[in-house]
């Protein structure tokens, strides 16, 4: 298909997505920006979380672990629904008592004004980084099968997206984005069940037949049962679960959408309603991994990893299913992204400035929003340079390996508040706890494969640092007052 016929798609979808935030933007307030007014429905919050959670990621780097991997990943994706049932009934009550804005606010409650604010750094470094990882996947995906045939370069395909993420989120924030998250979910799932279905189709196979060619080929392994490997199922399991917790439960970006809720139950009900569900289009993602490697092998194609689904789509696919891809894939790379924009200038706004506490009118307050969301916006774009040069070829892997030293120290946080009836000293020492947790950590997933004669730790690190930064806050915190009868 012609560049600029796709690119023309591109388009067109972005000018629905302006259309559809001018709408639900009309005469929004700061707290339409923050929770949307507290009123969201659970059913669109749901399904728009798909997208959310999936991102461009999921889309092109899941379905090229599959010749190395095989449907292992599953084993991440078990633990996230344990992760979301913990998140749905642990954590969502707590934040709808407490009727907090900021989820970091909880640690204020809990150890003081240091603790809080070293929580929301934790959360805003951690949501740049993965934030930007997913964005920089698929604007090369563009640039790479579209964008470079045209003469345009990648640092100019990076900012008119960005400014495109910019314009439809401005104004209306979580209101915003709720409503457009569910439209681009709708179409990414479009997008892989065209797929899917198409290629069954172009190899003559029916569901069965296909799983029946996967297993030839050794790609229908669900568990991995080397103790010593980094995919181990035990750890991928448990590792799966402590993500969910921390990178959902733990993340302003996934709990600012859902306390907009208006009730807990309906929060809980959209939690539980999506854990399931994206159980169900993981596992897809992974089926039309296998599909895509009997395409290759029966056509001569020699492609893995990331380059592995745009390039079929693109080059060997019918125009019309190509041409979904290309909506599916950008349907893919916005919820993540303006999502994460949203929810990093809410809380820089509210948990850095403290912006909401009544010091401001509307008006300043909107103002110094608009300038932190644009400052983002130029944080994001110097992040996506970043990771061109890095150009790793498995994105997933370097996402999955920064949540384990970023949201570890929040997990260790949150953990100790809830489960630790100690006190925290208002000191910095808190800050230090949380800096130096992940610096032990990076030690100890390098000496322990010598230590032990070869174990590895994989996606278990995030656990690894929150207990750590659990253990370094018991030892600077005092024992609780006990109450005088």
């Amino acid at each position: 298909m012609p560049p600029l016929l796709l690119l023309s798609f591109v388009v067109a979808y972005f000018i629905i997505l302006l259309a559809v935030a001018w709408y639900t933007g009309k005469n929004s307030t700061n707290d339409s920006f923050f929770i949307g007014n507290r009123n969201s429905n659970w059913m669109l919050v749901a399904f728009g979380m798909i997208g959310t959670s999936l991102s461009g990621v999921t889309f092109v780097s899941v379905p090229g672990t599959v010749s190395t991997n095989g449907f292992y990943y599953m084993q991440v994706v078990f633990g996230y629904l344990l992760g979301y049932i913990v998140v749905a009934f642990v954590l969502m009550p707590l934040y709808y008592k407490l009727q907090l804005t900021s989820i970091y606010n909880y640690l204020q409650n809990r150890f003081g004004f240091i603790a809080y604010k070293t929580g929301a750094l934790f959360f805003i470094i951690s949501r740049t980084v993965g934030a930007t990882a997913r964005l920089y996947l698929v604007i090369n995906v563009l640039q790479i099968f579209i964008l470079d045939q045209m003469g345009i370069p990648f640092w100019l395909t990076s900012i008119v997206i960005l400014i495109m993420i910019l314009l439809y989120t401005f104004e209306g924030g979580v209101k915003t984005i709720v409503f457009t998250d569910t439209l681009q979910t709708s179409f990414m799932l479009i997008g892989l069940v065209v797929c899917v279905l198409y290629i069954m189709h172009h190899l003559q196979l029916s569901f069965s037949g296909t799983i029946q060619q996967l297993q030839l080929k050794g790609y229908t392994h669900f568990f991995n049962t080397d103790i010593n490997s980094k995919g181990f199922f035990l750890k991928q399991i448990i590792g799966g679960a402590f993500i969910t917790i921390a990178m959902t439960g733990l993340d302003q970006e996934m709990m600012q959408k859902n306390i907009s809720v208006k009730t807990l139950k309906g929060a809980q009900t959209n939690m539980l309603s999506f854990s399931v569900i994206i159980v169900l289009v993981n596992f897809l993602f992974l089926l039309l991994g296998g599909l895509l490697y009997l395409f290759a092998a029966q056509n001569g194609l020699n492609y893995t990893g990331d380059d592995l689904f745009p390039t079929i789509a693109l080059h060997y696919l019918p125009k019309a299913v190509s041409m979904i891809f290309i909506i599916g894939l950008i349907s893919a790379l916005f919820p993540s992204a303006d999502g994460a924009l949203t929810a990093l200038t809410s809380s820089f706004c509210i948990d850095i400035l403290g912006i909401r506490r009544g010091q401001l009118a509307e008006n300043q307050q909107k103002k110094i929003r608009q300038n932190v969301h644009l400052t983002f916006t130029i944080i994001f774009l110097i992040c996506i340079f970043v990771f061109k040069i890095i150009n790793s070829k498995s994105i997933i892997n370097v996402i999955l390996d920064l949540a384990g030293y970023t949201y570890g120290p929040l997990l260790g946080l949150f953990a100790f508040g809830i489960f630790s009836k100690k006190i925290l000293k208002e000191s910095y020492a808190i800050t230090f706890v949380c800096l130096i947790a992940p610096v032990l950590g990076y030690f100890l997933e390098k000496l322990i494969p010598n230590l032990t004669g070869g174990f590895k730790i994989g996606i278990e690190l995030l656990l690894i640092n929150g207990l750590l930064t659990y253990l370094g806050l018991w030892l600077i915190a005092k024992p609780a007052v006990k109450q005088q009868k």
